[in-house]
This record gives structure tokens, C-alpha cells and sequence, in this order.
């Protein structure tokens, strides 16, 4: 029983902060979804890219029931975690890595690049974020404006370079909890708040478009009526463009 007092700690923590994303990002989350459905209706594609744990952000939207079917997931081993973790941090740090990456996705001045960094400072974020305007796309950052100050120390961040900055409010170090009688902090934020603020975009751009006459490319969960069908056409529409299908 010992664990619950700190697990309700970390859980109620956690709520506040995602009930509080709106006071910090209203107008930034508009600003997206406007993104995204002025892509969606250019036939554009929402990139998006993480390294690290941020790069769950990227998977979160991808093939996801009751999300748009635009989204492409930008993913490579060398900057993630399965491949290795402690190498990856060594990667995501590493200048150039992100070139060859984004060699694979052709992105263009219709698409969107969403890119995801808490810390908003390592080499491969900034440089996909430069990239991603560089090719004339809206780049939107999902970072943490407080990590990312305290972390700068002279070097460029993500929240600078973007078109359009998402707030997660996460603490320097992410964790959010302390531990009885430690100075230890458990309980990471940033992945559960990035992945409320993708979500919250992608449900408002969809709003937006279902209401144009084009409607919203979104897939259905496997197990619901008419999913075969709709999830079928929507494969069809975009596997040439998402080399993840």
C-alpha cells in the first residue's frame, strides 16, 4: 500500500497540468489545427518528429483510430530507443544526423512538420525544425518552454525556430513527483501531455475539415462497423506518401 499515496500524487499532478495545457496554448492549438487543415485541403501531409521518447509522439498519430490519415511518422532506429538507448541520446546530440533521416520524406512547402523535444535543445530537432522550414513546410514545435530556457545556455532552441510552439509546461528534468525522504524526482510528464496536445490539434483540424466539403480522412479502430472499408480507402489514398503503411 506503501505506493499508492505517491502514484495518486504523481496522478493528480499529471491532471492538472493537462487540465491547465489551454491557459498556456489556446491560440497556439488554434493556430495548428488551422496548420493542418490548410494542409489537409492543399492535399499536404502532417510530418512528425521525435527523437527519444518524444518520437512516441510521432507514432501516437500514426494509423490511429479517430485520427487524421495524413499524418506520417518520421522514424529512424538511430535516434530512437529500440535500437539502443544510450547510443540514441548520443545521436540526437550529433550534428548532421537529421539529413540523412529526413532524406526519406519528401517534404514540401504543403505539408506540416511537427516536431517533438521537451528538452527543445539537442542538435536533431533544431536541425529538423530548420530543415522542415528550410523546404518551405509550417513547422510546429511540441517542447517545454521552462526545460528548454534552463537548458539553452547560448544554444539555439526549437521554440525559436518553429512557426508555431505547443507548451507541454513540463519542469526542467520532466519528473514531477518527489519521493519520501529522497531528493529524487519520479513521474515523467511529457509524453503524456504531448500526446494531449497532438490530439487536441488533430481533433480540431478534423472539426474543421468535416465541416469543408472535402470531409476528414480519419480511420476507425479495427473492431468497429465499417472499418474494413473506410480504413481500406484511406490506406489507398496515402501509402505511396507514407512509407509506414
Amino acid at each position: 500500500m506503501s505506493g499508492i499515496p505517491t502514484a495518486t500524487a504523481y496522478l493528480n499532478e499529471l491532471a492538472e497540468r493537462i487540465g491547465g495545457l489551454l491557459d498556456r496554448n489556446t491560440d497556439a492549438i488554434a493556430e495548428a489545427a488551422k496548420a493542418v487543415e490548410k494542409t489537409a485541403l492543399a492535399d499536404g501531409l502532417v510530418y512528425i518528429f521525435g527523437t527519444g521518447h518524444s518520437h512516441m509522439l510521432a507514432e501516437e498519430a500514426h494509423y490511429r483510430a479517430g485520427g487524421l490519415a495524413l499524418t506520417v511518422p518520421i522514424l529512424s532506429g538511430t535516434t530512437m530507443l529500440h535500437d539502443g538507448a544510450v547510443a540514441g541520446t548520443v545521436f540526437e546530440r550529433m550534428p548532421g544526423v537529421v539529413a540523412a533521416i529526413f532524406a526519406r520524406y519528401p517534404i514540401g512547402p504543403n505539408d506540416v512538420l511537427v516536431v517533438a523535444s521537451n528538452s527543445g535543445v539537442n542538435s536533431a530537432p533544431v536541425e529538423a525544425a530548420r530543415l522542415g522550414k528550410e523546404r518551405g513546410a509550417i513547422v510546429i514545435a511540441i517542447t517545454s518552454e521552462d526545460y528548454s530556457k534552463a537548458a539553452a545556455k547560448g544554444r539555439p532552441r526549437l521554440a525559436e525556430i518553429a512557426d508555431i510552439v505547443l507548451d507541454n509546461g513540463a519542469p526542467p528534468g520532466d519528473a514531477v513527483t518527489e519521493l519520501p525522504d529522497s531528493t529524487l524526482r519520479v513521474g515523467p510528464v511529457s509524453t503524456s501531455i504531448g500526446a494531449a496536445l497532438v490530439n487536441a490539434v488533430m481533433a480540431e483540424a478534423a472539426a474543421r475539415l468535416q465541416s469543408s466539403s472535402k470531409g476528414a480522412p480519419i480511420y476507425l479502430s479495427a473492431n468497429m462497423p465499417g472499418a474494413a472499408e473506410t480504413n481500406k480507402a484511406l490506406i489507398a489514398r496515402y501509402r505511396s506518401r507514407n512509407p509506414h503503411l
